[in-house]
């Protein structure tokens, strides 16, 4: 039986496709051969690399330490085809068939693993020496610039901007990170924990420029809007990530108001036997009463577990998984490894374990006395504590909670 013919079979779906072969795109393959599927499962990958984590892009891949970040999985052995360096640019729902540079590829079952892709900078590109910072083939352009030790110019102090600015520090470049906020980070956490980070590009000999926009940028300066002008051999852009989602524009899946894919609780689309997952999609937390978008390594690592049992359930009658997961995500930056774990939107306190000029505190966020999220530099203790107090909704004692020394899990009321 041809591929183009294959039927759906009586005990379900026999061909599972998922697109991206990022981390959520992986996990969904393999999560789907550990709880048991045996149909045909197809990744599908716009890079011609063998798949990779991103994580370490940023860190020991940029900086030469590691010489790459390929996942250790056998796809042969797992029965798992790979189509790499092969771009989709449609969807067919009503003929079940994806439309990719390769040809149309027909699935039973799409799994939308998309991720996101990076903000670009209006009116740097094609301008020499602009960066970005999410590909493999991006650190290999940025590798010789830290090699070279440039002047270099970030511009974006979220998380990505400080994670190579600590590279590009520790490779011996002068660096300046343009930021349009008052603060590090204005858009991830709340000014009184991200206040305390503004000190921590100084210590690093890190210029930090906050209230400054970019006016333009010429080959080897970036003009700010107050007409300043700062030298850069290169500009690394981290100024945010949008979901890789435009290539489902006319297939009838719903999409939100940051373009990622509306997914329900089992990470089921507006369209029947396509689900998503990862950076791409949204789903709706009962734990936060709203719907989260999560732009984290750990997201992409969790949800595949969800879709993969929905897949299989859905022909075995199992009951739906739901995912509703205490968001986490973490970043090294400037000698710091810093934590975060929940989501603060709603929260009605906050209580601080140790001073935020030290080495290491935590904020924690409450809400009607729950711990519903924190953040932890240097207290991987409190993290690991905190996570499990957040998924099991514990009521906290602040007198308690505010004493660093005292174990965070000892903190309930």
């Amino acid at each position: 039986m041809s591929e183009q013919t294959q039927e759906r079979g009586p005990s379900g779906p026999r061909r599972v496709v998922v697109t991206g072969a990022g981390m959520a795109g992986v996990q969904t393959a393999v999560a789907l051969r550990e709880q048991g599927f045996t149909g045909t499962v197809t990744l599908i990958g716009a890079e011609p690399h063998q798949p990779y984590d991103r994580p370490p892009l940023s860190k020991a891949v940029l900086l030469g330490t590691a010489e790459s970040s390929a996942f250790d999985i056998d796809f042969e052995a797992l029965g798992i085809e790979l189509r790499l360096g092969c771009e989709v640019f449609g969807l067919r729902p009503a003929d079940h068939e994806l439309d990719t540079e390769a040809g149309p590829v027909p699935y039973d079952v799409l799994v939308v693993a998309t991720g996101a892709e990076p903000v670009r900078l209006p009116g740097a590109e094609g301008v020499p020496g602009v960066h970005l910072l999410r590909t493999l083939d991006d650190v290999e352009r940025l590798r010789p610039v830290l090699a070279r030790r440039q002047d270099v110019v970030v511009v974006g102090a979220g998380w990505i901007g400080a994670e190579f600015a600590t590279a590009a520090r520790e490779a011996g470049c002068a660096v300046t990170v343009v930021e349009a906020a008052g603060r590090p980070l204005a858009e991830a956490l709340p000014a009184e924990a991200a206040a305390p980070m503004t000190a921590w590009y100084d210590d690093a000999g890190v210029v930090l420029r906050t209230h400054a926009r970019v006016e333009r940028v010429e080959p080897g300066a970036v003009v700010l809007d107050d007409g300043s002008r700062l030298p850069a051999g290169a500009v690394v852009v981290g100024i945010g990530a949008r979901p890789a989602t435009a290539w489902l524009a006319g297939s009838g899946i719903e999409l939100g108001e940051h373009g990622e894919v509306v997914a329900d609780a089992r990470l089921t689309t507006s369209v029947p036997d396509v689900y998503a997952v990862g950076d791409c999609a949204s789903f709706p937390s009962e734990r936060y009463g709203e719907r989260l978008l999560v732009h984290h390594w750990d997201n992409a690592l969790q949800g595949p577990r969800t879709v993969a049992a929905n897949i299989i359930g859905a022909a075995t009658g199992a009951p739906p998984a739901v995912y509703d997961p205490v968001p986490y995500f973490w970043s090294e930056q400037f000698g710091r490894f810093v934590q975060y774990a929940g989501h603060h939107a709603d929260a009605d306190r906050t209580v601080w374990r140790g001073e935020a000029d030290g080495p290491a505190w935590t904020v924690c966020w409450l809400r009607a006395s729950r711990l519903v999220a924190l953040l932890a530099v240097g207290r991987p203790r409190d993290l690991a504590q905190g996570r499990r107090l957040i998924e099991a909704g514990t009521v906290m004692d602040e007198a308690l909670l505010a004493d660093p020394a005292r174990p965070l899990k000892s903190a309930k009321a």
